[in-house]
């Protein structure tokens, strides 16, 4: 025989002494094996509890003994084992989440009309609209013939579906219904508030009209809040179960559908794992939204970079270190910010250039009330797992923190969309180029996705806007490259000692504007390879800030967001999964510039 009384109750009254009350049932419930969930509000009390019927019973007449609980009548059921886990009572705003300030179920309710009566008035065929106030979930496992369903998931929704109702119901009669009448308590006086002038709440919800005139005008079961999830007309629990995600009533035919997962999934939320990924790289983009609205580098703030003394540093001083690290910065610069102490070590006291510098200390560059340019920051997701991201990188967008930029980049943007991860760049991109950037999620991943550029196993393909046709529909160029930067951070050609390097051309059009769309592809992968072998051969990139300096496009190394963008897109990239070793290619549309 079932040992555990379940009781499931509440009431609208206006209770006080929350704390207190709350302290002494937590304890008489324990005290007497009881779980469950006891809410206690100034505006009353909504209780599911388990236990012995003696115990029970205790817990009841405790209720009973608070002003404005005396009639608190309970609904009971039973069960052979306990549903709850754990004893829990909770002051909260609210005993059903509502949302909306100013509804007063205990001073102004709403009419009830007892189950007798409805029965009666469906039995006459009177002209009433049965409002059902429930979830979509509950309501998919039965209703009242003809009931007009409000299409929500929660009940804080109610407010909003309510507004959209038709004017003309306002001067119709209205019966509303849920499960045991206490959200049709707020539901009602709300919708009077509203110009619902002829509404009734259903004395006592589904389950008392259930006891009482069993299924006349009702199709279907109940669904309840317990471990029975369903009841038909009989109040006798159905073979109904729910799925464990949504929540959505299940039937036995829905738990033999292949895409109930116990636990995971079921027919009516079953997603495939494209949809699943399409789902999460959208919520991405909404968080990228977020961090970057406004960008967070346009906010003045304490930008602190570090600077580590590598061993062939050793025993130099401070300025000798700044000049060798960093030697396009004339020394006048770090003699005025060592004067103004902005130069420090690594306890944040500042420090002269005759500072001796060792291996491995760390000295930082402090740059106060840091603004930083714009940048685009319509990064789009194109992948991701859990190993990788592979992304549509916009541009001008600096991949790493360099110069001008330190929070407007995308490293650091991934990192705060992605944290407490920090993706990890498998290669880079200029700033001012477009296109595929392959990151890895975690350290280990990046461990087995960067040797693969570094060893030439990698397959990228651009897309360049050059000015001019070349003649040859294909051709190659394998200048050497110098490794040391130049103005503006620009590579040349070195015959001598630069690196060797080598990139494959294809004409794929010719424009009548004099410029043609170049398929590239870059066989090594040095600074800057791309803009350099055109440049050399004569076919350089329309829009390059440093190879077309004739032009006067600009005297920065990183173009202003409304400059003229650079014609260069890494348009494809193949290379092997770090997880799977698969060979996966990803591709990006094809930017503006590209077309006509």
């Amino acid at each position: 025989m079932p040992s555990i009384i379940n009781i499931a109750a509440y009431k609208f009254a206006s209770l006080t002494n929350l704390k207190e009350t709350r302290e002494r049932l937590i304890a008489q419930c324990k005290a007497w094996g009881l779980k469950g969930t006891i809410l206690l509000s100034t505006e009353g009390v909504n209780l599911f509890v388990a236990g012995h019927r003696t115990e029970t019973d205790l817990l009841l007449a405790e209720l009973r003994s608070l002003p404005g609980l005396e009639e608190l009548r309970p609904k009971f059921s039973e069960s052979e084992h306990q549903p709850f886990s754990r004893m829990l009572v909770k002051i909260k705003k609210e005993i059903i989440s509502f949302g909306v300030d100013g509804i007063d179920p205990v001073g102004r309710p709403s009419p009830t009309l007892a189950a007798c009566d409805l029965k009666q008035w469906l039995d006459e065929g009177r002209p009433v609209t049965l409002l059902d106030t429930r979830n979509d979930y509950e309501v998919k496992l039965g209703t009242f013939k003809n009931a007009l369903t409000v299409d929500i998931d929660h009940f804080r929704e109610f407010p909003a579906a309510v507004r959209k109702l038709p004017v003309e119901m306002k001067e119709q009669p209205i019966v509303m219904f849920c499960t045991g009448g206490i959200r049709c308590e707020k539901a009602g006086p709300f919708m009077e508030r509203e110009g619902f002038r002829h509404i009734f709440q259903l004395d006592g919800g589904i389950l008392k009209y259930f006891e009482e005139c069993g299924n006349a005008h009702y199709d279907g079961e109940c669904f309840v809040f317990d471990q029975r999830v369903g009841v038909d007309p009989s109040l006798q629990e159905t073979s109904s179960s729910q799925c464990f995600a949504c929540l959505t009533p299940l039937t036995a035919e829905d738990c033999n559908d292949p895409r109930y997962i116990e636990t995971k999934s079921c027919p009516y939320c079953f997603k495939t794992d494209e949809e699943q990924r399409a789902i999460a790289i959208e919520a991405r983009h909404a968080e990228i939204r977020r961090v970057t609205s406004p960008l967070p580098g346009s906010e003045p703030y304490d930008n602190v970079r570090p600077l580590k003394v590598s061993a062939k540093f050793d025993g130099l001083t401070l300025l000798e270190f700044l000049d060798r690290i960093l030697p396009h910065v004339p020394r006048e610069h770090w003699l005025a910010l060592c004067e103004q102490g902005r130069m420090l070590n690594a306890k944040h006291q500042p420090v002269g250039p005759d500072q001796g510098v060792r291996t491995g200390e760390r000295y930082l560059h402090l740059e106060p009330a840091t603004s930083e340019p714009d940048v685009n920051a319509d990064i789009r997701i194109l992948f991701e797992d859990e190993a990788i991201v592979i992304l549509n990188k916009p541009a001008p967008l600096p991949m790493h923190p360099s110069g001008r930029f330190n929070r407007n980049t995308l490293q650091y943007i991934l990192s705060e969309v992605y944290q407490p991860q920090r993706p990890r760049p498998a290669h880079r991109l200029d700033a001012n180029t477009t296109g595929i950037v392959v990151f890895a999620r975690t350290k280990h991943f990046a461990g087995i996705l960067q040797p693969q550029f570094a060893h030439g196993e990698v397959e990228k393909t651009y897309l360049a806007r050059v000015v001019g046709h070349p003649p040859n529909e294909q051709f190659s160029c394998d200048a050497p490259i110098s490794a040391a930067a130049r103005e503006l951070g620009s590579r040349e050609i070195d015959e001598e000692t630069g690196l060797p390097a080598r990139t494959d051309f294809k004409v794929l059009e010719r424009f009548a504007d004099g410029t043609s769309l170049l398929e590239v592809v870059p066989v090594t992968g040095r600074t800057n390879q791309i803009r350099v072998h055109l440049w050399k051969i004569g076919w350089p990139i329309r829009g390059d800030q440093v190879y077309l300096r004739e032009q006067q496009l600009g005297n920065t190394q990183t173009n202003a967001v409304d400059d003229p963008p650079l014609c260069l897109h890494a348009k494809r990239i193949t290379f092997y999964h770090p997880l799977t070793s698969q060979r996966m290619t990803f591709e990006t549309e094809l930017p503006s510039w590209a077309v006509g």
